[in-house]
């Protein structure tokens, strides 16, 4: 009898203490789109991959942009570098774009445009301009870094079958993005956003980017199919990338303005 009472007594003490014993702590906010940041823009030293673009409008016609992208990383979560060689079609052929990005301040960004021979600077004003003609901006190319907006952790939800952190974000300088709040899914276990929602200045719906196909690649999880649509036109623009390839010592040199001009021979196959 003094076993079994004495069993009870451990069973109703644990019982009191799982009363009292707080839950996991959830992650902060900030912590959350830190790891976000990470996760889809830094993964590995560097990344190539070839990147094919449709651009659909409301009524359905669709022009299609094929590129290269590489991306070199100088510090992890720090200072990286980008350049992205156009394949098709012609009128964009051997067009070039290159990206210094440098956090705390603003990025430097060149386009090279062959027909007209011409290197443009593109100014840090223009950062959420239309990337290609797409519905991607400037921005989205290289990302935009968490600690220029405030973040709050609104709630947990699934998206499919992921569960997800959902975080509201608000820029600390509204006058320099068209963008009021935005807000984010973010997958629990990989980190990468697996949808976003723009809202502008009125606080209506803008922009919404969803991951459509994630793949873990060299151990590494990628968002290799990914759509942002324009709510409020009805045009939208779908990203694939193909024959990823992370941590392959690209050369510094092509992260060059040298290079606008006169890209290596192997992207231009």
């Amino acid at each position: 009898m003094a076993v079994t009472m004495r069993a009870g007594g451990w069973l109703i003490l644990a019982a009191v203490l799982s009363l009292v014993t707080p839950a996991a702590a959830q992650p902060a906010a900030e912590e959350i789109m830190a790891k976000a940041h990470l996760a889809m823009f830094y993964p590995g030293e560097d990344m190539r991959a070839r990147v094919t673009m449709r651009l659909v409008s409301r009524d359905g016609k669709e022009r299609v942009r094929e590129l290269t992208m590489s991306r070199r990383d100088l510090q992890d979560g720090g200072e990286q570098r980008y350049f992205i060689y156009f394949h098709r079609p012609p009128d964009v052929r051997d067009m070039t774009f290159l990206v210094w990005k440098y956090p705390g301040k603003d990025d430097d960004r060149w386009l090279y445009v062959p027909a007209l021979k011409l290197v443009r600077r593109i100014a840090a004003s223009d950062k959420r301009s239309s990337f290609a003609g797409s519905d991607f901006s400037y921005e989205d190319v290289s990302g935009r870094e968490p600690e220029e907006d405030t973040h709050k952790l609104v709630r947990e939800e699934k998206v499919g079958e992921r569960g997800a952190y959902v975080v509201q974000s608000a820029p600390k300088d509204p006058a320099s993005v068209d963008f009021s709040r935005k807000v984010s899914w973010i997958d629990k276990a990989t980190w990468l956003p697996l949808k976003e929602e723009y809202y502008d200045r009125r606080g209506e719906l803008s922009r919404l980017f969803t991951a459509e196909e994630l793949k873990e690649i060299q151990g590494f999880w990628t968002v290799t199919k990914r759509l942002m649509k324009n709510v409020q036109t009805g045009h939208r623009s779908e990203s694939v990338l193909a024959d990823v390839r992370y941590n392959q010592k690209l050369s510094p040199d092509l992260f060059s303005e040298r290079a606008l001009r006169a890209p290596p021979a192997e992207l231009s196959r």
